[in-house]
């Protein structure tokens, strides 16, 4: 009779309306609950003031000892809920005990690059007004890693947190943000490439967990034994683990795509960086998709989710859903044709902490009373949501953090990170005859034209909240030079040449003429991919007549997030010069004109392969291959693998100075001698091929304790102080069949002086800088000839590597 008492009261708890929407759709009915009658929360819990207030003692809840540990504090917390009580916590709204004196919290904020206001209405954490009217809007993921330059990717970090903290204080915010976006770019159609770090794992890993250090890390704490125990200043979140690349395409829906992906892809590409924001970043919580992976949905997939995270890498935090993937698996994918108790039963028997959405909430009850799910699941989940609260300071406080204050946002310093952020971000793809920087007593009157001219918030791209303010192309620009400005087209998508007119009139009085083109969310974006490459419209149209009529040299400028194929204004003799400016965030306008006149001189290298129109027609976004097939005519995706013809390669920037590159030292041989308990493996090599005693050694056989180091002098040999950017990539041995072209191992970013130069160090662990993926999804390290190469073949030299069987 209790059970069926139970049940009764799980059935009148569900609510029928349990739609839930992402950020980029439009809301719909949802849960929706008194918020006032759980007290409006400002602080932390565990305040004796503020227990007094609810007539209660804090000493009577162990829970807010902070003498004992956050484990069995949180214990405690738990084992005092209710069955009903825990599965209210379940949510991105945790609904909080009143009897408890514990306030309902909201797990979802967002901070992808700035504090956002994303969510639902009713759900999300952030929300600006007249008390925080905004916070700092930096460039758009895929402009910020085209600098580089870690150091800058973690000030970033920590100037987003600083801002978050202060307006958690003025309880406009939450700890918890759902950032970063770590997936790898595979296909040059996916309408979220701007929200990312590219389409290189090593590069996105590193990224990843630089910010989320940026991000998460309190001075003096950040090399804690106990990392169960080590505070945070805010919780960051890497996602959308895995193998997730496609949103809408032709149909193709991200809630019902299946990716079929080959485990030597989800170990090289699809993996690689959620590993990394793991193991590097100690990351708080990790955030998993929509689709499924071979036929099993990412959010139920205990190998995913428990085995891996928890298992392989030893995650320390908590395991969120992308909103609303549970009730996807039920009503989307339909998925064993469940029930939406079996769902959710899966869901958090795979390791699945916490939905952002309402069927843990509505369902999880009968499924404990249908005996699908145990309550000691919960207690689980609980356990690593609550633990990561504890070091959050949400029980506890952090007086050195609750004095961040209004004077901590917008900050006149922070704006000028955003700036600098933008320049760095910046890459020059073509300069003929130097034609950049323009000088502003030559060029004193410009003609600036084109759909992004006056661009405001398109700068700051998607994931965005409240900028501190805007600084467009032309505000920038008139800060050098007397503006002409023409539209050119009526919108982005410039469905007529009707406007291009008056800016060839403009273009022919002008010293100079700056067309800005691009794309814009309604071209990409979370839920719409491209189908091409091509720039909307008559954009082309626009740059090819403008620049034929233009009295002064012709500079175009891209604001994409994605690649567009810009080939006929790469090979025209009347476009000089070419920028790629990303979405560059509220200042982008000035950072555009600071390098155009030559304030700064650009450092940024593109992210992304610029591949050609006409790759799209070689293979559908639903082919989740990277590697060739000439028999299908597939040419591969990214730079380490595709073998097609470029726009601009992966890597490719130019400077207004010119570098030298000299090897002044370098390890060029490894031994490695194998003991009892290590084996030779063998690899496929083309036929005929000298075959190594011991091919390879399976990598987690190995200490890897092995290193090489080289340093490399750099000489500035221009007549301007300028940023270089050292790409190095290792090469596999020759002939060996089915590996990668070359892969990045490291990077530098250094600014070196006029007639100066720099040397730069580099210390590569070779395991991690020289291992293969075979087709079995085991990571080696081949015996052999390898390749350390700088940039485009600027310097190379060989490493080779020998290893002995015992």
């Amino acid at each position: 009779m209790a059970k069926l008492n139970f049940f009764i009261m799980f059935t009148f708890f569900i609510v029928l309306c349990d739609a839930r929407t992402t950020p980029s759709t439009t809301s719909t009915t949802s849960t929706i609950i008194d918020k006032k009658s759980y007290g409006n929360f400002s602080g932390h819990v565990c305040d004796q003031e503020r227990y007094s207030k609810l007539g209660m003692e804090m000493k009577d809840f162990t829970f807010c000892d902070a003498s004992l540990s956050y484990e069995v504090r949180v214990k405690d917390l738990i084992d005092r809920m209710t069955l009903e009580e825990k599965v209210r916590q379940l949510g991105d709204t945790a609904y909080g005990v009143p009897r408890l004196g514990l306030p309902l919290y909201e797990w979802w904020s967002e901070a992808l690059h700035g504090v956002a206001d994303v969510g639902q209405e009713g759900s999300k954490a952030t929300y600006f007004d007249d008390v925080v009217p905004g916070a700092t809007s930096f460039p758009n993921v895929i402009n910020t890693a085209a600098s580089f330059n870690e150091s800058l990717w973690k000030a970033i970090g920590e100037v987003v947190s600083t801002e978050a903290r202060a307006m958690y204080n003025l309880g406009h915010a939450g700890l918890t943000f759902w950032s970063p976006n770590i997936n790898v770019v595979r296909d040059p159609r996916w309408g979220r490439a701007l929200e990312t770090p590219g389409e290189d794992p090593f590069v996105v890993g590193v990224y990843g967990y630089t910010y989320v250090r940026g991000l998460q890390d309190i001075k003096g704490t950040e090399n804690a034994t106990d990392l169960n125990a080590r505070p945070l200043k805010i919780g960051a979140c890497c996602k959308h683990y895995a193998a997730y690349d496609l949103d809408l395409w032709l149909g193709a829906n991200r809630r019902t795509f299946d990716a079929r992906v080959h485990q030597q892809d989800m170990v090289e590409t699809f993996q690689r960086p959620f590993e990394m924001c793991v193991k590097e970043g100690d990351v708080a919580s990790v955030m998993c998709s929509f689709n499924e992976i071979d036929g099993i949905p990412a959010c139920a997939d205990r190998n995913l989710l428990t085995d891996t995270f928890r298992g392989e890498w030893n995650l320390h935090g908590y395991i969120v859903s992308d909103c609303d993937s549970v009730k996807v698996m039920f009503k989307n994918e339909q998925w064993l044709h469940d029930t939406p108790e079996d769902a959710v039963a899966q869901a958090l028997n795979a390791g699945l902490d916490l939905d952002c959405g309402f069927y843990y909430k509505n369902y999880t009850g009968n499924a404990i009373v249908q005996g699908k799910v145990r309550e000691t699941v919960i207690d689980n989940a609980l356990t690593n949501l609550y633990t990561v609260l504890m070091r959050l300071g949400w029980f506890d406080g952090n007086k050195e953090l609750e004095s961040l204050r209004e004077s901590d946002i917008c900050s006149e310093k922070n704006i000028e990170l955003a700036t600098e952020a933008a320049r760095e971000g910046i890459v020059l793809l073509k300069n003929a005859n130097d034609t950049l920087p323009l000088n502003p007593h030559k060029h004193k009157t410009i003609a600036v034209v084109g759909p992004h001219a006056n661009a405001t918030e398109i700068m700051i791209g998607n994931y965005a909240g409240e900028p501190c303010k805007y600084t467009s192309p032309i505000d920038g620009l008139s800060m050098y030079a007397k503006v002409n400005y023409q539209m050119g087209c009526g919108d982005v998508a410039c469905k007529n040449e009707s406007m291009i007119y008056q800016s060839m009139e403009a273009a022919k009085d002008a010293d100079a003429t700056i067309v800005v083109v691009g794309l814009a969310l309604e071209f990409e974006r979370e839920e719409h991919d491209r189908t091409d490459l091509l720039l909307p419209g008559y954009q082309h149209q626009l740059i090819e007549q403008v620049s034929k009529l233009s009295k002064g040299p012709t500079i175009v400028v891209v604001m994409s997030g994605g690649v567009v194929d810009v080939t006929h204004a790469r090979d025209s003799n009347h476009t000089q010069a070419m920028l790629w400016a990303g979405y560059p965030g509220q200042e982008g306008g000035r950072a555009i004109a600071d390098v155009i006149f030559g304030k700064h001189n650009p450092g940024g290298r593109l992210p992304l392969t610029w591949y050609p129109s006409n790759y799209t027609d070689t293979l559908p976004m639903t082919s989740m291959q990277l590697r060739p097939h000439d028999g299908l005519g597939f040419p591969g995706r990214t730079y380490k693998f595709y073998n097609g013809s470029t726009v601009f390669p992966f890597g490719h920037g130019l400077s207004y100075t010119q570098f030298v590159y000299k090897l002044k030292k370098a390890t060029r041989k490894v031994d490695i001698k194998l003991s009892k308990f290590q084996h030779c493996r063998d690899l496929n090599y083309t036929t005929g091929m000298y075959k190594p005693p011991c091919p390879a050694v399976k990598v987690e056989d190995m200490k890897c304790d092995e290193h090489i180091e080289f340093e490399v002098e750099i000489y500035n040999k221009g007549s301007r102080d300028g940023t270089e950017t050292a790409i190095v990539y290792s090469v596999p041995p020759k002939n060996m069949e089915g590996v990668h072209i070359k892969q990045v191992v490291g990077f530098k970013s250094v600014l070196i002086h006029a007639k100066k130069s720099a040397t730069v160090k580099f210390d590569l662990n070779v395991c991690k800088s020289f291992f293969i993926v075979n087709y079995n999804a085991y990571r080696l390290l081949p015996s052999g000839q390898h390749t350390i190469m700088i940039g485009d073949k600027v310097l190379s030299f060989p490493v080779h590597i020998k290893i002995e069987d015992h």
